[in-house]
């Protein structure tokens, strides 16, 4: 089959032919007939296959009857990523070049001014991501009273990530009589029936089973500890690894923060490599983007801002270092490689905490992944490394010594001797800890004159090195009295010590 039996109009042939294609992948060949029919479309299929030509050559045909007014777009097509939108732009300039159509991309990081103008002078195409393009309706710089067609893409990302308000919010001010499509790689079945509240009897176009990955991808998985020096280890490894068939590869992490962590520690080790993820002011993030396309970094770590729909087609290898908490998105992640019919490999890195995701994940796509050395049940019975708490720091411990030995230097006085604690004539300076003392039946110290006193460490208070005045001994009331004033003494004595 080629394109030119689809139905599609010279001038999007034309272009075709230009951008060096001559033949449709399935998703499109099922998809654009059904489009240019004007019927609402469910399109899935796995990633890489084409899906955004799906929607866009056939939009570009309807499109070529008909003129754009001054803020009332005729089509609007809904990205969950700014990416993602900036990326279907690039689609229409390329097989819109024989089109005179006004584009506008409503996404945020870009200055609402520019965007204004541009909704000004009149849209055919409107490509946005659904925060923007409610802030410019509520401002009211946009009607959408005159959409024809409306795409959703990412479908299940869209309505999963809590794009859902904001979607109902959106179709109720666009034309009941409009076009709708609907294309994803993966439609989970806990939201089928929002999807079937936004089509109306659609051609439901699947050219693969659902969730499922492709075959040209060489799927592994590498064991690793808990420890996240142990898996930037595993990482490393496996980039060394994969040697000269490496040329760029996307490695994917769960947390923003990791993304960072992971992104220093690989630049430490002399790798070319970048990062992205959804706290990066756009800019930064479109020319990271650009630079990996262009092959000036090698590797890129990302969070899942990445996963979904991004067309980079010479990606040979993804590196999953956490296992996604949504098997879904393992789906999307791998499909950042094998596209367009190539070859790739993707690696994941499991520890034993990650058992539950992996199960859930294998279930999802309803394969098994092959072990590559080792299994998380190895990791469980290895022994652990040793403990690096503070008190085993060789510089902590010796800086701690230091400063025991100032302190004592300074509780012996300047003088190198110690008052009495009634200010009575000064005692012999002692020679440390194991100084004697006369016993007595009311001290707190230890019997054992000989033994030195231990605690948490070595150091001891100045004022437990002053010498202990023994209680007289009680041999008639008169002395009993005494002695309980020697007491109450020698407790005025220590309080005021303690102050």
């Amino acid at each position: 089959m080629s394109f030119d039996t689809l139905g599609l109009s010279d001038k999007v042939l034309s272009a075709i032919q230009a951008a060096g294609y001559t033949q449709p992948t399935p998703i499109q060949a099922g998809a654009i007939p059904y489009v240019l029919e004007r019927r609402d479309v469910l399109g899935l299929a796995q990633t890489g296959t084409g899906k955004t030509a799906s929607f866009v050559l056939p939009m570009l045909t309807l499109l070529e009857k008909g003129r754009a007014r001054a803020r009332m777009p005729r089509t609007l097509i809904l990205e969950p990523t700014r990416e993602l939108a900036a990326q279907v732009e690039e689609n229409f300039t390329r097989y819109g070049v024989n089109h005179k159509l006004n584009l506008a991309l409503l996404i945020g990081g870009v200055s609402f001014e520019d965007q204004n103008r541009k909704l000004g002078r009149g849209v055919d195409v409107l490509i946005a991501t659904p925060g923007r393009l409610l802030d410019h309706s509520e401002r009211g710089k946009l009607l959408l009273q005159g959409i024809e067609i409306l795409v959703i893409d990412e479908a299940d990302r869209m309505l999963d990530m809590g794009f859902i308000p904001d979607i109902e919010r959106i179709c109720k001010l666009l034309p009941p009589t409009r076009q709708t499509l609907f294309f994803s790689a993966t439609m989970p079945k806990e939201i089928q029936h929002l999807v079937d509240k936004f089509l109306s009897n659609p051609a439901r176009v699947e050219v693969a089973p659902p969730s499922s990955t492709a075959e040209n991808v060489a799927q592994s998985l590498h064991a690793s500890r808990d420890d996240p020096k142990d898996k930037r280890a595993v990482l490393r490894e496996l980039i060394e690894q994969a040697g000269d068939e490496l040329t760029n590869a996307i490695i994917f992490c769960n947390r923003k923060r990791d993304v960072g962590v992971v992104m220093r520690s690989l630049e430490r080790h002399g790798f070319s490599v970048g990062a992205i993820h959804g706290d990066m002011d756009q800019r930064t993030r479109m020319t990271m983007l650009d630079n990996f396309r262009k092959g000036n970094l090698k590797l890129l770590v990302a969070s899942d801002v990445a996963a979904r729909g991004l067309d980079i087609p010479a990606v040979s290898h993804v590196f999953n270092y956490d296992v996604p908490h949504s098997p879904e998105d393992y789906v999307h992640r791998i499909g950042r490689t094998g596209r367009a019919g190539r070859a790739g490999t993707a690696k994941m890195i499991v520890t034993p905490g990650d058992r539950k995701a992996l199960d859930n994940i294998e279930k999802l796509i309803k394969k098994t992944i092959e072990w590559d050395g080792g299994s998380i049940d190895e990791m469980e019975t290895a022994p652990r490394a040793p403990s690096r708490g503070r008190r085993s720091s060789p510089s902590k411990k010796a800086d701690a010594d230091s400063a025991q030995k100032s302190t004592r230097s300074r509780g012996s006085g300047s003088g190198g001797s110690a008052t009495s604690p009634k200010g009575g004539d000064p005692t012999p300076p002692k020679s440390g800890p194991s100084s004697s003392s006369s016993p007595s039946k009311g001290s707190r110290r230890s019997s054992k004159e000989s033994e030195p006193v231990f605690g948490e460490s070595e150091f001891v208070p100045a004022f437990l090195l002053r010498p202990v005045r023994p209680s007289p001994p009680a041999t008639s009331p008169s002395d009993d009295d005494g002695g309980d004033n020697g007491d109450a003494e020698n407790s005025r004595s220590d309080d005021a010590l303690v102050e």
